[in-house]
């Protein structure tokens, strides 16, 4: 093994590093070199070759993935068939023409095609995004526009509670905005018939020819440079100026090992219950576990279709050790449930990590007395799409071994503040999983939002150090909220509305969606002189989407007399996330007092 080159401080990272095969060893872990720092300066890898040849020797009948649809199909796919799934669809993307550094883009829900899809790009070199599959066409298109593939995965249609999504449909119809696509793949999902045109496959006859009695095409793994990137993600549309983060092979690969062995998962069968768009997801729930050679289960669909208490039956079904989600979701099972599941249901269960949102002690209460009786872990972590997803948990499985980002809390001018006081959260340290390059109209304001202090990064969240040493994170500076995987500003939106000559107030709020998973609602005030109507509401709705895009209209509108000063905004928040919860298109009316009224409820409920 050549010398090796290991900064102070950064230890950790060499040892998970280590965990790794490499085709080349790298020499400088790290180097601080431009604005995101260089890693694993000299070394060559594959990340699908990480996640699945590797174990085949010892763990080739291992359970890699076990899936179910949202109709109740199952799949199991043991190390050795993966392995053979993903040499397939590699082989039949070089047959299309992918080379190294060609993008492909998966308008794919949660299927264990999806993920062969995700794995035989990284065989090849190739680029890869998920695409959320609530996404309307016109946005499709712009992300499609964004990311310039050369081949676009979807699939005939997708489940998603209870109905099915058209998703060729929308595919076809935003491939009529955009151009450079040379083939469309699509998955026989549902059945339903779809459109055929010039430049479409379908999946399984674009594998036959590469499977075994097929003529045998180039499926040998490339390895690549550590940094060479693996994965883009949409990140935000600031008024039109969009934004992607491109997260590299062994970096990501890094960062996800980390987090799953020292932070996040107890057991072997682990769960990430989120869309698969979402960059933590895939870090998580796909690469993390394979890279750690443990079995990841995966779902179709919404966890309340066929019956809300499909989240505990999974868990029973599959034997899940440690199950990661949202705070929201696990509020949704909170709501959903007259009483907690028997103990039978969730005996293999040792360890929830909520993540992606603010979390309160009393869902962490109810977690861990409720549900786990005391014999299951609760704990909260803290990350960012530009960091790889997880970077931080309350309660690691091995702290010593846990990679330290260096987090201090700073004011407005950087000074570091006591324990006890709210800043800003900032990195001092390298962190393995973080971006590698950013791209669009807006990349520059976003990076110098993050990367504006010497020797540090700044996540642009609120935070505090409690007593106990423990960081609480307490949301965002900028109050944005992720609808099917794009940050939106709510700022920005209320904005719009204010600039508009009907509206003398607003307040924008993030609601649950049956749809999209998490959408926008908005509450306006309007002038004296005109006429709270659906016209009126439309107009509105459609200034937000010619500003800022189609994902950053609200999807439910509410007329209000007027806003008073009784409520602080957290609670005003709240109560309009709630009682919008269930708004559609026609604008909802109510009176100041109406709010007032509900408030209280709705914050009685939450402390529950």
């Amino acid at each position: 093994m050549p010398e090796r080159d290991v900064a102070e401080g950064l230890v950790p990272w060499a040892a998970v590093a280590d965990q790794l095969d490499w085709d080349k060893p790298w020499t400088t872990l790290y180097a601080d070199d431009g604005r995101y720092g260089r890693w694993f300066a000299g070394g060559t890898f594959n990340l699908a070759v990480n996640c699945v040849d590797r174990h085949l020797p010892e763990r080739g009948e291992h359970v890699a993935i076990s899936w179910e649809g949202e109709p109740g199909d199952r799949r199991t796919l043991t190390y050795r068939q993966l392995h053979d799934e993903v040499v397939a669809l590699a082989g039949a993307l070089r047959t299309l023409g992918v080379c190294v550094g060609d993008r492909v883009a998966l308008h794919m829900g949660w299927l264990p095609e999806t993920v062969v899809a995700m794995l035989a790009c990284a065989r090849i070199g190739a680029v890869h995004t998920v695409l959320p599959t609530p996404l309307p066409a016109e946005a499709l298109a712009e992300r499609l526009e964004d990311f310039g593939p050369r081949v676009l995965f979807t699939q005939d249609g997708a489940w998603r509670h209870g109905t099915i999504l058209p998703l060729k449909a929308r595919a076809d119809e935003a491939l009529g905005a955009v151009g450079g696509i040379e083939h469309t793949v699509v998955v026989r999902r549902t059945g339903v018939n779809v459109a055929w045109y010039e430049g479409d496959r379908w999946l399984h006859d674009l594998v036959a020819g590469t499977r075994p009695g097929g003529t045998a095409p180039d499926t040998d793994p490339v390895p690549v440079d550590a940094e060479h990137p693996t994965l883009a993600c949409h990140l935000v549309n600031r008024r039109s100026r969009p934004v992607s983060v491109l997260h590299g092979a062994a970096t990501l690969a890094a960062s996800a090992l980390a987090m799953h062995r020292t932070a996040l998962a107890e057991g072997d069968v682990f769960w990430c219950a989120g869309d698969v768009s979402w960059v933590g997801a895939q870090a998580h729930g796909v690469y993390g576990p394979l890279l750690a050679g443990s079995s990841a289960v995966m779902f179709e669909g919404t966890l309340d279709v066929p019956t809300r208490h499909r989240t505990w039956d999974i868990v029973r079904r599959y034997g899940v050790t440690t199950l990661v989600t949202t705070p929201t979701v696990i509020r949704l099972l909170r709501g959903w449930s007259r009483r907690p599941p028997e103990p039978d249901v969730v005996a293999s269960l040792r360890r929830v990590v909520m993540i992606a949102e603010p979390v309160d002690s009393p869902l962490t209460a109810w977690l861990a007395e409720d549900v786990g009786r005391g014999e299951i872990t609760v704990a909260d972590g803290w990350g960012q799409v530009q960091l790889g997803g997880v970077v931080s948990v309350d309660v690691p499985i091995d702290a010593d071994a846990l990679p330290d980002p260096g987090f201090a809390i700073v004011d407005a001018d950087g000074a570091e503040l006591p324990d006890g006081a709210t800043g800003e959260l900032v990195m001092r340290l390298p962190w393995a999983g973080t971006l590698r390059d950013m791209e669009g109209a807006g990349a520059e304001d976003v990076a110098k939002r993050h990367w504006h202090r010497a020797g540090s990064y700044s996540t642009y969240d609120l935070a505090r150090r409690k007593p106990d040493g423990t960081l609480e994170f307490l949301g965002r500076l900028d109050e944005v909220a992720s609808v099917s995987g794009q940050l939106v500003s709510l700022g920005e939106v209320r904005q719009v509305l204010l600039d508009h000559p009907f509206v003398v107030a607003a307040e924008v709020v993030e609601r649950a969606d049956s749809q999209l998973g998490r959408s926008l609602a908005a509450a306006v005030v309007l002038a004296s002189d005109v006429a709270a109507d659906q016209s009126v509401a439309r107009d509105l709705l459609d200034a937000v989407r010619d500003v800022l895009g189609g994902l950053a209209r609200p999807r439910a509108l509410v007329f209000v007399d007027r806003f008073g000063d009784e409520l602080s905004a957290d609670v005003l928040r709240r109560t309009l996330g709630l009682l919008t919860a269930g708004v559609g298109e026609e604008p909802l009316h109510l009176t100041w007092q109406q709010i007032l009224a509900a408030a209280p409820a709705i914050d009685s409920h939450r402390s529950r």
